[in-house]
């Protein structure tokens, strides 16, 4: 959590989440007034935090992650529109007309996963969701298989669910099509917290059972690589400065 996030935590009289993330930041926001709801209740969480705020109560809507990579920055603006709100942006001249809207910028999964598991975003990539609750799987399939063709770096949010179980053996399939079964692949769950786990495997052997709602997987690109317990994606800097990166015999210093 950035410090700005904790800062904008105790200003706020009112608090807005997932049930969830409620109980993840409960220590920092005691004696708070608390707005929560369940899965599947975004629209209701959303529409009663800026209830709150158009009342005159500072209310802060948590999420985890980053808010405007899928997560609630882009549905709080949505209603917003649907309401015709004036906005205003922090540092925006005063207008005693306008909502005050500040998006506090977090850590998303697939930038803490990447730091736990080396540098495997280092060169282009696509981030895609594998949820169909929003966006159906035609187009998911379509998206994934136009960023495999491209050899893109691939980081699946919301690959699985007690519900959904189909949607990553299909997704690996896709992928299958276009990188070998040996391509270097990433499973982080829990990134930055208590529980996290942080697994390395192989596109041909990554194992769904090992996937839940709370993991993230990095697919490698066709010339990612996996040092010790690292994923590698060069950027190519061993081309241009290829002398630098001739890799050292065995022995020497430290053996």
């Amino acid at each position: 959590m950035s410090a700005r996030a904790r800062e904008v935590l105790e200003r706020v009289s009112t608090v807005a989440g997932y049930a969830t993330y409620i109980e993840l930041i409960r220590p920092l926001i005691a004696h708070k007034q608390i707005i929560r709801t369940g899965m599947t209740r975004e629209v209701d969480r959303v529409s009663a935090a800026l209830d709150e705020a158009l009342a005159g109560r500072a209310c802060a809507l948590v999420s985890s992650g980053d808010p405007g990579i899928y997560a609630m920055a882009g549905l709080v603006l949505e209603l917003c529109r649907a309401r015709r709100l004036r906005l205003r942006r922090p540092g925006a001249p005063p207008d005693p007309e306008a909502l005050r809207l500040e998006i506090v910028p977090g850590i998303p999964a697939l930038a803490a996963g990447a730091a736990l598991l080396g540098a495997p975003l280092t060169h282009d990539f696509a981030a895609v969701s594998l949820s169909d609750l929003l966006t159906p799987w035609e187009v998911i399939a379509e998206r994934l298989e136009a960023a495999a063709r491209a050899d893109f770096v691939i980081v699946l949010y919301n690959p699985r669910s007690r519900r959904r179980r189909d949607q990553l053996p299909r997704a690996r399939e896709i992928v299958l099509r276009h990188r070998p079964p040996e391509t270097p692949v990433g499973v982080v769950t829990a990134a930055m917290r208590e529980d996290q786990q942080v697994h390395l495997t192989t596109l041909g052997a990554l194992d769904p059972e090992r996937v839940g709602m709370q993991t993230t997987v990095f697919i490698g690109s066709r010339s990612s690589l996996v040092y010790q317990d690292f994923i590698i994606t060069p950027r190519g800097y061993a081309g241009k400065y290829g002398d630098a990166f001739a890799v050292e015999a065995p022995g020497g210093a430290g053996e």
